[in-house]
Order: C-alpha cells, then sequence, then structure tokens
C-alpha cells in the first residue's frame, strides 16, 4: 500500500510500490505481533497515551467496535473506556462542530468535517487498533455501510500524531497488510473526497477531533435490529454523571 498526495488516485493502481519506495516506507512483510491483554494493560500504566482516531462510515458501529477493543486488549473497565465519537478532517477551524441541526450552527458536513471514533491508547498497542479498523471493511475494502451511507462525511480516515509522515505510518501499513491488503492509503489534506477501500492518514496536530453530542455517544448500530445492551447505551449517562464523557457545546 501506498502514501501518496490526494491528488495522485488517479495514478494509484501503477505508482502504488513506486511511491512507498519514493516516501521511504516500503513493504512490511510478516503478520504484526499483537500485545495481549495483560502486556497492554501494563504499557497502558507505563506509558504516555497517544490520542488517535479512525472513520469508517457511520460512527455508531464503529465506536461498539473499538469499546470492545478496548475492554479486550488493554482490560478496561468502563469507566476507563476512551472510545468517543466525534468529527475530524476538514480544514475549517471552527471550535464547535456539530451534528446537522435545526439552527445550522456548526454543521460537521459543511465544515468538511467525517465521522471518526477517538482513542486514547499505549503506542505499542496501536497496531492491535489499527487492526481493528481493517477489520471493520471486507475483501474488497468496502466499509460495512459501503452502499448507505455515502459522501465525505463518511469518508475512511486514520488520525495518528505525525500524519503519514510520522512514527505510526509504517504501523499502520503493517497492520493493514496483517488484515489482508485490503485499503490503499493517502496523506489527507483536509475536506478530502469519499473515495472506495481508500483511508486518508490525518495528523491529529493539524487535524484535530471535535467530541460528537452526547446523543451519539453508545449509540444503537446503524443497520435494522443492530441493537446493543442497555448496559452500553447506558455508559453515555454513566460517564456524564461521573463527569468522564466530555461535553459538547453543541444544541
Amino acid at each position: 500500500h501506498l502514501f501518496v498526495a490526494a491528488s495522485a488516485f488517479d495514478n494509484i493502481a501503477s505508482n502504488r510500490r513506486v511511491a512507498l519506495q519514493r516516501v521511504g516506507l516500503g513493504i512490511l512483510g510478516g503478520t504484526a505481533i499483537l500485545p495481549q491483554p495483560s502486556h497492554a494493560a501494563a504499557a497502558a500504566a507505563d506509558e504516555e497515551l497517544i490520542d488517535v482516531y479512525f472513520g469508517c462510515g457511520c460512527f455508531w458501529h464503529v465506536q461498539h467496535e473499538f469499546v470492545v477493543a478496548e475492554q479486550r486488549i488493554l482490560g478496561r473497565s468502563d469507566e476507563d473506556l476512551t472510545a468517543r465519537t466525534g468529527y475530524a478532517g476538514g480544514r475549517a477551524k471552527d471550535d464547535l462542530v456539530c451534528y446537522h441541526n435545526a439552527r445550522g450552527v456548526g454543521d460537521y458536513g459543511k465544515l468538511g468535517h467525517a465521522e471518526v471514533v477517538a482513542l486514547s491508547i499505549p503506542p505499542s498497542s496501536f497496531p492491535a487498533f489499527a487492526e481493528e479498523y481493517f477489520k471493520l471493511f471486507d475483501d474488497k475494502g468496502d466499509r460495512p455501510d459501503q452502499f448507505g451511507d455515502r459522501g465525505p462525511e463518511y469518508r475512511n480516515l486514520v488520525g495518528v500524531p505525525g500524519g503519514g509522515k510520522g512514527p505510526y505510518a509504517k504501523q499502520l501499513v503493517s497492520a493493514s497488510l496483517a488484515q489482508g491488503d485490503k485499503l490503499d492509503f493517502a496523506i489527507g489534506k483536509g475536506d478530502d473526497r469519499d473515495a472506495r477501500a481508500v483511508s486518508f492518514v490525518m495528523d491529529t496536530a493539524d487535524f484535530p477531533l471535535h467530541v460528537a453530542e452526547q446523543y451519539h455517544q453508545f449509540h444503537d448500530g446503524f443497520n435494522l435490529n443492530e441493537n446493543y445492551p442497555n448496559s452500553y447505551n447506558g455508559l453515555a449517562s454513566k460517564l456524564a454523571d461521573k463527569g468522564k464523557l466530555e461535553k459538547s457545546m453543541c444544541p
């Protein structure tokens, strides 16, 4: 897979290996060694956490999958969960970013953002969470709602410190290869388009997360009858009551 500028999509098929070498990423072979829960939990206590985010269509289903991953990989309790739905990837610098609303305030789509799920994780666990992201896609690189929710608001993107030129880029490629080499990558420039089987890699310093409204946190999935247990849906209120759920100022 490759990291190229978004404008170079027309040449993806022919230039993918060349572009890899140009930016010094190369092809990483083998399967990533994933941390075991006990190791990852220890790492969480010893390492300074990093903030990352993943976008793959509607954020409701994606959040559930990453909550399960936090519990399994890091052994986190309900109160320690960090998976949050939000918006990211737009060039606009507005502080207030919101879901579509009647007042038209801070509409995330109009501001160029996409739906994402953010996490705070130890750096050593990033490969494991990246693999969880790639598991969301089928063998053709289609996301779960590929033929339902469409457009830039639902584009695929990954936000990491340093973006495509940072220390997590190689780990992202390795995780992708370990899960079947389903996607191509492009360095996100902001306001990027929705491209099938392509994920934009964003620098979290330039494209930070804007947390979504409480009613979008721990929501049931987007598919018919994709309902999660009440214990999951209730996490939003539970965390808010304990002051552990970031508050959105949106209407």
